[in-house]
């Protein structure tokens, strides 16, 4: 009798890798999360270097501004996230639906956004009845994990009931979160308009937009 072969799965990033870059939802985010600040009291001089330090150091600036300002995150999320037009911007992708339609993996969203965000664009994509879950960050949550965090990946693999990151795929606009998904072990391609040269880096793959996918990883598309 044939072995049962174990299902692959393939965890998405949602901003800035299903949809382009220059749609500019990242610069009216952090105008907002900006603005946000000033709300709390950051001066006008040191808002920008402050929450931008928030976001390196802890991989959102959210998660500093509860740390050090105390912040109520789900208020946050509410008046940044929340209040982007995002209806008006992103737009039914059909290329995209078709390419994540074709491919013979599993499909799930791994987002550094919170639950409300991320079900929002991947419905204005269309796309939202392709995936079987989303792992997202609970901004309600003490101490919630995100991207490059271990604890981020590890949570996504229960979520999604896999337990063998060689049957996880990733793709992901972010190069800290790519080199984390590979060091776990995960195969993962990092998608950017910036990239120069399509196909196999040195460490990972990599594409200018998602809908190259195919071209990379070719063995796992009809």
């Amino acid at each position: 009798m044939d072995s049962i072969q174990p299902e692959r799965i393939f965890f998405f990033d949602i901003d800035n890798c299903l949809y382009a870059p220059d749609l500019n939802i990242a610069r009216m985010m952090k105008q907002r999360i900006y603005a946000y600040g000033r709300k709390i009291g950051l001066d006008e001089a040191s808002v920008v270097k402050t929450c931008g330090s928030y976001y390196r150091n802890y991989g959102l600036s959210v998660r500093g501004l509860v740390m050090h300002h105390q912040i109520d995150p789900v208020e946050f999320d509410e008046q940044v996230d929340g209040s982007l037009p995002l209806e008006d911007i992103i737009k039914p992708d059909v290329e995209l639906r078709a390419m994540l339609k074709s491919i013979k993996t599993r499909r799930w969203a791994f987002t550094n956004a919170g639950n409300n965000h991320a079900r929002r664009v991947l419905k204005c994509l269309g796309i939202a009845d392709l995936f079987e879950g989303i792992t997202y960050c609970d901004y309600s949550e003490p101490d919630f994990p995100c991207k490059p965090e271990r604890e981020a990946y590890d949570r996504a693999m229960c979520e999604a009931s896999v337990d063998d990151a060689q049957l996880c795929y990733f793709a992901d606009d972010s190069a800290k979160n790519v080199e984390a998904a590979l060091n776990l072990g995960w195969t993962a391609v990092l998608v950017s308009p910036a990239i120069r040269t399509m196909g196999a880096d040195k460490t990972h793959l990599q594409i200018q937009s998602i809908h190259q996918l195919p071209t990379v990883l070719p063995q796992l598309f009809n």
